[in-house]
């Protein structure tokens, strides 16, 4: 493809576009800052004939500045979800019985959640034991014995 008969400033805001359409087909927020400062660079150099090498500072510069800005305004507005644990496993099963798999010996053992099997740190139990999750460290659930035998 040939770019040599196309004013810099259409390939800015080309590619502002382009960038705004991949962000609505790719989930996150990140392509439409990126764009953002395609745009801006776009109208800059359609303002100002600038040269290449400083419309390229300019884009990366404002492409600083605009991930910089997006992610503050993304941490001070989070999504409110009905579900805050939906991507923490580990703490939903919270309250879960489970059973031991692995002898929990010296405080570390094995135990089955589902088809599973996680890493679990509490008092000495055997196999077969049923225990109950009480919190979680990471991947490592620490469980306590279970009320229910």
């Amino acid at each position: 493809m040939n770019l040599d008969g196309i004013d810099p400033a259409w390939v800015w805001l080309i590619a502002a576009a382009v960038l705004g359409i991949a962000e609505l087909l790719m989930p996150g927020i990140f392509l439409i800052w990126l764009a953002a400062a395609a745009a801006i660079t776009g109208f800059a150099t359609l303002l100002f004939d600038m040269p290449a090498a400083f419309q390229f500072a300019l884009f990366g510069l404002l492409s600083i500045g605009a991930v910089y800005v997006g992610r503050r305004w993304y941490t001070a507005n989070p999504v409110e979800s009905s579900d805050p644990l939906l991507n923490d496993r580990a703490v939903r099963l919270v309250g879960e019985t489970v059973v031991v798999v692995s002898v929990i010996e010296d405080g570390h053992g094995r135990v089955k959640v589902g088809d599973s099997v996680w890493s679990a740190r509490g008092p000495d139990a055997e196999v077969g034991a049923r225990v109950r999750v009480v919190g979680a460290d990471g991947a490592c659930l620490k469980v306590e014995p279970s009320a229910r035998a």
